[in-house]
Formats: structure tokens, sequence, C-alpha cells
């Protein structure tokens, strides 16, 4: 599952891991809110890199979070509403980059751990919540792509200020700006065909959206049921075979888009 910052994706979430669907969720941003957690390698790293440029990098040292040291002696919390000023805003592109080559390895490596998990437990499918996965190369290992959208910018930009309320509107917008257009994200995934690709648009309130991924997950099933995930589970094999063949098409499906979009900028 795919989608752009505050389009709905936790909501969207949380109604595929409750009943009827009862599918795990691999959180790639529960995930990389621990990895950085202080005394992992991900926060030395970032302490290393955007600490000289970042003086209010770290949080004030407070009882709550425990003092100087933190609560696990290993260092105080990130001030992660700085971070973002300094990677959205400041920083530009190179600072992003670098954020994401200390983040991404250690997120993919325990993603492929969990989803690892879910097979061996039986479930026909598991939800992938990845914020950027067209961006950090997911894509061909998906069987489904399902992108949380909105067709509205206004509506993005007022749920992002809704949720953060520290973010100014210059904030909320240099955020928005920083990730590709989900709108272009949902193009993309219904290029993948039925049932390889999704859109559930968001626009509307809870109910609206809860029929909206009752409907697209009816599309799902149809394609997915599951005798063919008990298959794929005791017969390894065909499991290796389905995935390479899912990653081959979503590989070329990549690869054609990026040409026609490289030939629509040259004609520019």
């Amino acid at each position: 599952m795919s989608r752009s910052i505050a389009t709905g994706k936790s909501t969207v979430s949380s109604l595929l891991s409750s009943s009827p669907y009862n599918l795990p969720v691999v959180d790639a941003d529960k995930i990389a809110r621990q990895v950085v957690e202080p005394g992992t390698a991900g926060y030395k790293a970032i302490v290393s890199h955007f600490g000289p440029s970042t003086p209010d990098l770290l949080l004030p040292p407070t009882a709550e979070n425990g003092g100087e040291r933190g609560h696990n002696g290993k260092g105080r919390p990130l001030n992660r509403p700085a971070l973002g000023r300094r990677v959205f805003g400041e920083g530009g592109e190179q600072e992003r980059k670098a954020l994401n080559g200390i983040v991404h390895p250690a997120v993919r490596k325990e993603m492929y751990r969990q989803m690892l998990m879910a097979y061996f437990g039986g479930n026909w499918a598991v939800v992938l919540d990845v914020p950027l996965l067209f961006e950090s190369g997911w894509e061909p290992l998906c069987g489904t792509i399902m992108v949380v959208a909105v067709r509205d910018p206004k509506v993005q930009i007022q749920r992002l200020r809704d949720r953060d309320t520290h973010l100014t509107a210059e904030d909320a917008q240099n955020r928005v700006n920083a990730q590709w257009d989900v709108r272009d994200k949902a193009e993309r995934c219904l290029r993948r065909g039925e049932r390889a690709g999704v859109v559930v648009w968001n626009d509307g309130g809870k109910e609206d959206l809860k029929r909206e991924i009752d409907r697209e997950m009816s599309v799902v099933n149809r394609g997915h049921p599951q005798w063919w995930a008990w298959l794929l589970l005791l017969c390894p094999p065909l499991a290796a075979a389905s995935g390479t063949w899912s990653y081959v098409r979503s590989w070329w499906i990549k690869r054609q888009w990026e040409s026609e979009k490289t030939l629509e900028k040259a004609k520019l």
C-alpha cells in the first residue's frame, strides 16, 4: 500500500487489519521510528550527520524523557519537528537523501523479517504500509498495490495541519511538495491493471472510505483466492516462481512508465 502524507493511510491500515480482512500490517513508518530510537545505529548516524547543523536535534533534557542520558541511558530522543524542518525545509534534497540513506536500509531489513513471519504464519496476504513505495523500489515486490489518495490538494494540506498542529502552512506545503504527487502515484498504480493496481480515493469521511475499501478489496480477493495462498505456502518452489513472475512484470511496467515520463519531459 502506498500513499502520500496526510491522505489517510493509517485509517486504511486499521480497516485492513480488522474484521473481515484481518491482514497483518508491516508499517514502514512505525519501523522507521523504531530504528532511530536512542542507542540504535540509525540514531547515532543521524546525530553524527545532522547534529552540527541542527542545534535542537535532540529534545531538551527533562524528567519525562530521562534527562541528559535518556530513559535507556543511551541518549535523548530525537526532536522530530526540528529534524523535519531541516530535512524538508532548509536542507533541501541533499539532506533528504542523507536521511533516507540512514533510515531506509534498516527499515527494509526489518520489513523483510516481518514479511517472512507473515508468510510462515499462513496469511493469504500481508499489507506493506509504505509511504514512499514507488520511490523506495518496493513496487516489484508487490502483487497488488493500493494507493490511498485525495483528489483535492487542499484536503491533504488541511489534514496534515490538523494532525501535526506545530506545522505552519509553509511547513505543511514543504512536506507535501517534497513527495511525489499522490495523483501521479494513483495514475501509475492503475497502469498495473485490474487487481494488480487499485486506488482508494479518500476525500470524504470514514464511512465513505470503508465503502471504498470494501469495493476494492472485493476485486483483489477475486484475483487472490484463499486456496492459492495455501498452495503457495505448501509449495515454496511455486511461491518462488509466482514471486519472480510478479517481480518481472512489475519491473517491466515500472520501466515503461519511467520511459514515457522521460519522453514527456523531453517534449516540454
